[in-house]
């Protein structure tokens, strides 16, 4: 039986720069249960951001929660339940403009919010092209992700980069060495676009570490635009450690 629906809103206008890392890093944020799900034989981070539209909690509206921005990095793992495996994220750093939501995500889901002032900008180019821009102020500086969009979206193709990125539906959050926590996420196959040039200028270390600075301070090994869908957040719950098959 589906847990019920914790979270329900329209995720839009995602822009998301991929980098590969040394896997290594990201074992300190790995939760148990889980291990790195690869491309290719590369271990992928992601730089995300979008906009949070019409979001309810419990169903309910919170005033001046419902709409707003939000920038996260990410990786991809995979957890085996006994009977299949479960394709999810990890988030290492989410950052919003309201500070409610660090409150509760952060307190039930342990994720990992920040509230930053943020902005954002949708701009038209030409007839065939949209810049997407995100914004958020650290230390009275205001940095930035986005990118410059084709208008012309196009379903994903089986057994690409963008479909093993975009086609993890469950979260899942480290508690101790020996619990995790699992969700699951619910949305319709997205649309994506062609993206013609990106910007990330960031300040890394004091976001993310002196360890993450090294590579996401080169060349994205892929960036794309994903329109997004409405989407549901299950209920989390915490995992059963097994023992996972050898593959």
């Amino acid at each position: 039986m589906a847990k019920i629906k914790f979270l329900t809103a329209y995720w839009k206008n995602l822009v998301m720069l991929n980098y590969e890392v040394d896997p290594a890093i990201l074992k300190p944020y790995l939760p148990a249960a889980t291990e790195l799900d690869l491309w290719q034989g590369k271990a992928l981070v992601s730089m995300v951001g979008f906009l949070f539209n019409d979001t309810r909690v419990l169903g309910v509206k919170w005033p001046g929660h419902v709409n707003f921005e939000e920038v996260n990095l990410r990786f991809y793992v995979r957890h085996f339940n006994g009977t299949e495996w479960k394709r999810g994220t990890v988030f290492v750093s989410e950052l919003v403009p309201k500070r409610m939501i660090p409150l509760i995500a952060n307190t039930l889901y342990k994720e990992h919010y920040r509230k930053l002032p943020m902005r954002h900008a949708i701009t038209k180019v030409d007839a065939d092209y949209t810049n997407y821009l995100y914004e958020w102020k650290l230390d009275g500086k205001w940095n930035k992700l986005g990118a410059t969009v084709n208008n012309n979206f196009v379903p994903i193709e089986a057994g690409s980069a963008e479909e093993f990125i975009l086609e993890h539906y469950w979260g899942y959050n480290r508690l101790t060495d020996v619990n995790s926590m699992e969700y699951q996420v619910e949305h319709v196959p997205w649309r994506i676009a062609e993206v013609k040039d990106s910007i990330f200028e960031a300040d890394i270390k004091n976001l993310y570490g002196d360890v993450f600075e090294p590579y996401l301070t080169v060349k994205p090994y892929s960036v794309f635009f994903a329109e997004g869908s409405e989407i549901n957040v299950r209920a989390a719950t915490r995992l059963m450690v097994l023992q996972v098959p050898q593959v």
